[in-house]
C-alpha cells in the first residue's frame, strides 16, 4: 500500500558537492539551471561547500571602494565574484554550505516575499534540531543585511538568503556560515571598511560558535532534512549542456 504522504511527495534533483573550479563558476552554474528550469526543466537543489569567496551584490560594483574591497578579499585569499541575486557582501569559504534551490514556476515574481518567509522559518527549524537558538529577522548591525536573517538569539548572523527570479523561474539561493568566524569577520571588516558601509563586525557568527563540534554534514543533513514533508531527492549531477552554459556566462560573475 502506497503511503499518502509519500505519494504527495515531489521528486527533486538533488546535485552534491562544488565543482572544485573557479568560484565564479559556482555562481554560474546556479544561474545556468535558473535559465534551464525557465525553459521547462526540472526542480534541483544544489548544495555544496565553496571555496574561499566575497559576493558582492550588482550594486557594490558601482561603490567608489569597489576595487579596493575585490583588493582586499584577495588579500585575504577570498577570490571577489559578483553575484547575480541582490544583496551586499558576503564572505564565505570551506567552513559554509551553499543550497540552491532552483524551481519552475508560471508566476515566479508574486511569491517572492512568502519564499523568503517560508525558506527562513524551515531553515531556523533546522538549526533548532542541532541546538541552536535560532530566529528569523534583521539583526542590527549585521552585513548584508536582510529582513529574513537566520541568526543566533537575534544577534549573531548565521544565514543569509537571496533570491533571483526570471520569467516562469526561480533561484532561492542561502549561505550558512557553520564554522569560520574568525576567518570571515577580518575579510568582511577590509572589505566593507573599502566600501564605506557600517556595520558591526560582532554580528559575524558561524553554527559551530553556539554547538562546538558540529560539522558540515551535520548542517547539510539538518537542511536536506528539512524538505522531508515535501521533497524525495534524487542523487544526479549536473549535466554538460548545464556546465558549457555557466562556463559560456563566468564572465558576468568575475570580477
Amino acid at each position: 500500500m502506497i503511503d499518502a504522504a509519500a505519494a504527495n511527495l515531489r521528486d527533486v534533483a538533488l546535485l552534491r558537492g562544488p565543482l572544485g573550479r573557479a568560484p565564479a563558476l559556482e555562481i554560474a552554474v546556479a544561474a545556468a539551471l535558473l535559465d534551464a528550469a525557465a525553459r521547462g526543466g526540472g526542480p534541483v537543489v544544489r548544495v555544496y561547500r565553496p571555496p574561499a569567496t566575497v559576493a558582492f551584490g550588482r550594486q557594490d560594483r558601482f561603490a567608489g571602494g569597489f576595487a579596493a574591497a575585490a583588493a582586499a578579499a584577495r588579500a585575504h585569499g577570498f577570490t571577489p565574484v559578483l553575484r547575480a541575486p541582490g544583496g551586499q557582501a558576503a564572505a564565505y569559504d570551506g567552513g559554509a554550505l551553499v543550497l540552491d534551490e532552483v524551481m519552475s514556476e508560471t508566476d515566479s515574481i508574486a511569491g517572492i516575499h512568502h519564499r523568503f518567509a517560508e525558506h527562513a522559518e524551515r531553515q531556523a527549524r533546522a538549526l533548532r534540531t542541532l541546538g541552536v537558538d535560532a530566529r528569523v529577522g534583521r539583526v542590527p548591525g549585521e552585513y548584508c543585511p536582510g529582513d529574513f536573517t537566520v541568526s543566533s538569539a537575534g544577534r549573531r548572523k548565521l544565514i543569509g538568503t537571496a533570491q533571483r527570479v526570471v520569467r516562469g523561474a526561480w533561484l532561492f539561493s542561502t549561505v550558512v556560515i557553520v564554522e569560520g568566524t574568525q576567518r570571515i569577520r577580518p575579510v568582511l571588516e577590509d572589505v566593507y571598511s573599502a566600501l564605506g558601509l557600517e556595520w558591526d563586525p560582532q554580528t559575524v557568527g558561524a553554527v559551530a560558535d553556539d554547538v562546538p563540534g558540529v560539522s558540515i554534514d551535520d548542517l547539510q543533513q539538518a537542511l536536506l532534512d528539512s524538505y522531508a514533508d515535501r521533497f524525495r531527492f534524487v542523487a544526479a549531477t549536473a549535466s554538460p549542456e548545464i556546465i558549457a552554459a555557466a562556463e559560456r556566462s563566468i564572465d558576468r560573475y568575475e570580477v
